[in-house]
């Protein structure tokens, strides 16, 4: 079954060559069918990339989806074009009397910043606090996932002493949990990020779980109650190409970053990265969207 994007974005063309089945609101309309209605806060600079590899993950099932964009009204993007957003992107005031099935919450480049000291926390804790009523299951990712932690639970996040970033081998810890169905036992994904969970707090807590872990990147896919709030603190959206990406950017503002790990064969910068987690990727939106949103979701809305 398609996506439904709003009509004219960009990633339109990109997702179309890749034969993934994508429609505008023309189209959409006739059909006979209940959507599933996906609300996606885009919090990174580049909005139009993440834009892609989300719908391009999105797009995968079986199941209709109608995506909506927002963004921060707190927050003015420096790295995606004001018509852009004002054509693609909604504000929190335009989507709170609305429900959604569900919700994905984007990883942000604010990490280092105590959370109090983002701009826009104050409304990123409004939007959080209404997910709770009006979302049946939100997705955090990176950035968004310890925020969420932090905000919800209260397991706060600390500095590392060097930047986390490469490909990490990950094991599953529940392979019951229907998030991981399908899951091997041995799977690998992307992390970026220069903080991580507070391990005491996240270990003491009794409403989170703690599903897929890596020995070398800590806890990646965790889950509270029956799914309403689900954690992932890498980036499985990720194409093959960011991390040496974003090796380039730092490499350019002289952070002097150490090479991305178990990434370039041989830690060789001529030699092309190799996608070892796309399938997994697929597999858990797969996952989210059937057990945690169709499953789960009212057909009506009250």
């Amino acid at each position: 079954m398609p996506i439904k994007i709003p009509q004219g974005l960009p990633a339109r063309e990109v997702l179309e060559k890749e034969n993934i089945f994508v429609m505008d609101h023309d189209r959409a309309v006739t059909q006979d069918i209940r959507p599933l209605n996906i609300l996606i806060l885009n919090l990174m600079p580049e909005k139009q990339k993440e834009e892609t590899q989300l719908l391009r993950l999105l797009g995968n099932t079986p199941l209709q989806v109608n995506v909506t964009f927002m963004r921060t009204a707190t927050h003015e993007s420096t790295h995606t074009s004001h018509l852009h957003l004002d054509q693609f992107y909604k504000t929190f005031d335009e989507v709170k009397n609305k429900k959604y099935d569900g919700l994905i919450i984007t990883g942000a480049p604010v990490e280092k910043l105590p959370f109090e000291k983002v701009d826009y926390w104050e409304e990123l804790k409004e939007i959080m606090a209404w997910s709770s009523q009006a979302v049946t299951s939100t997705l955090n990712i990176c950035w968004g996932a310890q925020a969420a932690l932090y905000y919800h639970f209260g397991i706060n996040k600390v500095l590392l002493p060097r930047k986390l970033s490469g490909i990490y081998s990950h094991k599953v810890l529940d392979p019951n949990e229907k998030l991981l169905r399908g899951f091997d036992d041995i799977f690998t994904a992307p992390h970026s990020r220069y903080t991580d969970l507070d391990q005491e707090e996240l270990a003491g807590h009794p409403e989170v779980r703690t599903l897929a872990w890596s020995d070398e990147a800590g806890a990646f896919i965790l889950i509270a109650g029956k799914g309403n709030q689900i954690m992932i603190t890498g980036h499985f959206e990720y194409d093959t190409e960011t991390l040496a990406t974003e090796y380039s950017r730092d490499l350019k503002k002289k952070i002097h970053p150490d090479l991305p790990e178990h990434y370039f064969p041989e830690d060789d910068l001529s030699k092309n990265p190799v996608n070892s987690w796309r399938s997994h990727a697929h597999l858990l939106f797969s996952n989210w969207l059937n057990y945690y949103v169709y499953q789960e979701t009212p057909y009506k809305w009250e």
